[in-house]
């Protein structure tokens, strides 16, 4: 019997026999190497779900933190799936976040409104903004929503694909905890404050960008870290400003670059691309903002994240007629560029996520490394729910 389908099976038979604890079924993965631990989308939305619930709350914000969490990993974006579950839960047990809480208007025009998320769940928050933006464009051709008292939303692509997919174009933004180190810094001041902008095209294609606007979001130095891997030179820098590629003291000091890195490689830029994006979320919505917000991926954070983001929806319709076919033609003609390397074509924003998910299809599952699948486990055992079930 292959070694990896005996490790699934010895999970199976501990997970489900009470005298084993998570730490003996830890110990026996240890012993071997699980280089495919493929879980089905349905599957992985179930613990998703299922840890949720187990943290007391309700179906409905279970299900959309599942979606939205199996969602990342479907389309590539590991550091912001399975990998964030624990900090959510976490923050679910320090009561920092209400997992129940409803949205409230605070403020309404035809095109606009101003929300107080009430320090619920990201995710509730975001999907009731880009909902009611959606609304407003559907109506007077543009809809803006801001909200403060907001959570950490997951991917902002989550929300700019939720406008897309109704003929809309979507930009959603958020701020962050306190990470960039500002060019000439040597201190963190702003989020990764992430940005995503999607817009249909004809037949299914479509430009559907989603970036940080520091080099790389922090949950990727988390995945290297997972892993036990280095970070590339110019995705963060040490306690003396210069830059590291040590993922741990990355992690551990949370000074991310800029997007751009250094300043003679234009850093600058990406620090300005932060600021924007502060000025539209934390700013703009009353939230905390920049140095103020705490740092939600460090241990013991136990103040309340009061996070600003902004959500705009727009019909594109109002505008010159055959949006979607000069999209579509767009994207072809950058897609037609030749190649300095002919094994790499060029892509447009949303390619690679849609490589990932034909992957994803066609194996029919999410592969998640081993270490993530450890903590999976440990969080199973913690909350005493079903533990992941792999496909054998």
């Amino acid at each position: 019997m292959p070694l990896q389908r005996l490790i699934r099976q010895c999970h199976i038979i501990l997970a489900s026999t009470a005298k084993y604890t998570g730490t003996n079924f830890l110990r026996v993965m240890s012993q071997g190497k699980m280089d495919e631990n493929l879980v089905s989308v349905t599957e992985a939305k179930r613990f998703v779900r299922d840890c949720f619930q187990a943290a007391k709350v309700r179906e409905e914000n279970a299900q959309a933190m599942a979606d939205l969490l199996i969602e990342a990993d479907y389309r590539g974006h590991f550091s912001h799936g399975m990998n964030r579950l624990e900090m959510y839960i976490n923050d679910l047990d320090m009561k920092t976040t209400d997992g129940n809480a409803e949205p409230k208007i605070l403020n309404e025009t035809p095109a606009t409104a101003w929300i107080d998320g009430q320090h619920g769940l990201g995710v509730v928050v975001g999907n009731f903004c880009m909902d009611l933006a959606i609304k407003k464009a559907k109506t007077v051709g543009v809809g803006w929503t801001c909200a403060k008292g907001s959570n950490h939303y997951g991917i902002a692509s989550w929300y700019t694909l939720r406008a897309m997919q109704q003929g809309l174009i979507g930009i959603s933004m958020t701020n962050t905890s306190p990470l960039m180190s500002p060019t000439r810094s040597k201190e963190a001041a702003l989020g990764t404050n992430p940005l995503s902008l999607a817009a249909p095209g004809n037949h299914g294609d479509s430009f559907v960008l989603d970036m940080a606007t520091t080099a790389v979001a922090v949950g990727k130095i988390e995945m290297q870290r997972r892993k036990n891997e280095p970070i590339p030179k110019g995705w963060a820098q040490d306690p003396s400003g210069k830059p590291t590629t040590d993922a741990s003291l990355a992690f551990d000091t949370g000074c991310l670059m800029p997007l751009g890195g250094e300043e003679l490689t234009s850093g600058y830029k990406g620090y300005g691309l932060g600021v924007l994006v502060e000025v539209m979320c934390g700013i703009m919505s009353g939230s905390n903002y920049a140095s103020n917000i705490r740092k939600w991926t460090h241990a013991g954070a136990e103040e309340i994240a009061n996070l600003g983001q902004c959500f705009i929806a727009v019909d594109p319709n109002c505008f010159a007629p055959g949006f979607s076919d000069r999209l579509t033609d767009l994207n072809d003609l950058l897609r037609g560029l030749p190649s300095s390397d002919p094994d790499k074509p060029v892509l447009v924003a949303g390619d690679p996520e849609k490589t990932h998910m034909a992957k994803v299809e066609k194996s029919g599952g999410i592969n998640y490394h081993v270490n993530q699948v450890k903590t999976c486990m440990s969080l199973a055992e913690r909350l005493k729910i079903t533990p992941l079930q792999f496909i054998k």
